[in-house]
């Protein structure tokens, strides 16, 4: 028979007391026991001596035959000098264990079902639009076509009335070209004509001051012989 020297709970709910026994491994927590080693009251101070109580010589002797100490049994033991307990180390204390590493594997996975059905209408919605507008560029509607018209008919008329400009100036362009040589025509005829103007006011205008002083003919000038014939002629007559 293999003996166990653990704790066994007594007391009211949510009033713990507990009695250090030796018992069988096999019997349950609060079932018979051998033999009360002490007690245990975690409703006390930790500094109380009456929070823990040993019987060191009853506790030694089962030790002695083979008893095994539970933890916190052997912790009491410790303090107390009875016994040496050995510091434990479990690194993977924290771990979770296969079960729950399951759980989180199967929640990651049904998560990641539900992003790709979420995603898999908004591919869906995508495509179709893609192909719609494909076969719209492909094969043009009656619509696309009658607005095509209409761009066709506006844009003649655009460019009509962006080269308007260009040809209003060209005949303003033109017209004045033409009215220049006009211009200078009559100023040429005027310039032409001036001379003759001249001219003839040279002979129509009056003589010029000291016309009046000329010297008269002398006896041996022709002059003189001219009026001496006339004289004749007039005198015959």
């Amino acid at each position: 028979m293999a003996l166990a020297i653990r704790l066994s709970r007594g007391g009211a709910k949510k009033r713990p007391y507990y009695r250090i026994v030796v018992a069988d491994s096999r019997s349950p927590r609060d079932g018979r026991f051998i033999e009360k080693l002490g007690t245990y009251n975690p409703l006390l101070a930790k500094d109380s001596p009456e929070r823990v109580k040993l019987d060191a010589e009853r506790i030694q002797h089962w030790l002695g035959v083979g008893a095994q100490p539970s933890d916190r049994v052997l912790r009491f033991l410790d303090a107390a000098g009875i016994r040496e307990r050995t510091a434990r180390n479990n690194p993977q204390k924290g771990e979770p264990g296969e079960k729950a590493k399951e759980r989180v594997e199967s929640r990651a996975a049904k998560e990641a079902e539900a992003a790709e059905a979420a995603a898999a209408p908004q591919e869906e919605a995508e495509a179709v639009v893609a192909e719609e507008i494909e076969a719209a560029t492909a094969e043009p509607t009656p619509e696309a076509e009658a607005i095509a018209e209409e761009v066709s008919e506006q844009a003649p008329v655009a460019e009509e009335e962006t080269a308007q400009p260009d040809t209003a100036e060209a005949p303003a362009e033109e017209a004045a070209a033409e009215e220049a040589p006009a211009a200078e025509a009559p100023a040429d005829e005027a310039a032409s004509e001036q001379p003759d103007a001249t001219n003839e006011g040279e002979s129509t205008s009056e003589p010029a001051e000291g016309a009046d002083d000329v010297a008269p003919p002398t006896e041996d000038s022709p002059q003189a012989e001219e009026t001496a014939e006339g004289a004749a002629e007039e005198t015959k007559a």
